[in-house]
C-alpha cells in the first residue's frame, strides 16, 4: 500500500518529574513527526513551560496544554497544522477535571485528525469519559489518529468503547509503571484508512528513567491525497 509516512510517539511524561534528559534525548532519537503527551505542563507558566520543552525535543507546539488539562501536541515542522479545538469532560466533584485535544493537520498533502486524551483512575468515571471522547472521534471525517492513557488496558469497558471501529496493535505488551511494566494503559488507534506500518512500545532504560509510563510509537501510512 502507497501512502505518506507519519511517526507518531504516545506518552504519559509524569508531568515533566523524572529524567528530563533522558526524555528529551530519547524523543529526539525517536523523531516523531507528532508527539501526544499526557501529563504535559497545564498550569503556572504552562505555555513556556511547553514550548520550552518543544525547543528541546525539536518541536513546536501545536494543541492542547491547560485547554486539555495536560493533554499536549507537539509536531514536527513537516506537519501542517489547521483547526485546533479542547474538550472538557463533566467534573466529578472531588476528583481531576480531565479532558482531549484536536487538531486538524496535514503532511505533504495529507489531511488527518489527531486527538489525545487521558482517562481517569476512577473506574466509575471512566466508561463517561471515554464516550465523550469517542462522540466527538465518530463525528470526525477522514484519518483520525487518537493517542491515550486510558488507564486500563484492553477487555476494558473505555478501552472497547474507544477501540470500536479503530485499528490498534493487538499485542498486550505493558507500558506501566515504567520501571517494571505489568499493564498496558496507553495506546494509539487509527481509523481502518490509515495503515500500521510498526507499532511498538519503547522499552529501553532511558525511556524507563523519562517517565513512570513507557511511550508508544507508531509508523503510520496515511492515504495520499
Amino acid at each position: 500500500m502507497s501512502g505518506v509516512p507519519l511517526r507518531v510517539l504516545g506518552w504519559n511524561v509524569h508531568g515533566l518529574k523524572d529524567d528530563r534528559a533522558a526524555l528529551v534525548s530519547l524523543i529526539r532519537e525517536l523523531a516523531p513527526d507528532v508527539l501526544v503527551l499526557q501529563e504535559a505542563p497545564r498550569r503556572f507558566r504552562w505555555r513556556h513551560r511547553s514550548a520550552a520543552l518543544a525547543g528541546e525535543c525539536g518541536l513546536v507546539v501545536a494543541a492542547g496544554g491547560l485547554p486539555a488539562l495536560g493533554n499536549l501536541l507537539l509536531v514536527s515542522l513537516r506537519v501542517a497544522v489547521g483547526e485546533t479545538w479542547c474538550l472538557r469532560y463533566p467534573l466529578t466533584p472531588g476528583r481531576h477535571l480531565r479532558g482531549a485535544f484536536f487538531a486538524r493537520c496535514r503532511v505533504r498533502g495529507a489531511a488527518f485528525t489527531v486527538s489525545g486524551s487521558h482517562l481517569a483512575t476512577d473506574p466509575a468515571e471512566r466508561p463517561a469519559q471515554a464516550m465523550h471522547w469517542k462522540t466527538e472521534l465518530a463525528a470526525l471525517t477522514g484519518p483520525v489518529i487518537a493517542s491515550a492513557d486510558l488507564n486500563e488496558g484492553p477487555g476494558g469497558g473505555a478501552w472497547r468503547t474507544v477501540e470500536d471501529g479503530l485499528l490498534t496493535t493487538k499485542d498486550d505488551e505493558p507500558t506501566f509503571p515504567a520501571t517494571a511494566p505489568s499493564r498496558r494503559i496507553d495506546g494509539i488507534f487509527v481509523s481502518p484508512d490509515v495503515q500500521i506500518e510498526r507499532y511498538e512500545i519503547i522499552a529501553t532504560d532511558r525511556a524507563r528513567v523519562a517517565s513512570d509510563h513507557l511511550p508508544v510509537l507508531a509508523d503510520l501510512l496515511l492515504p495520499s491525497g
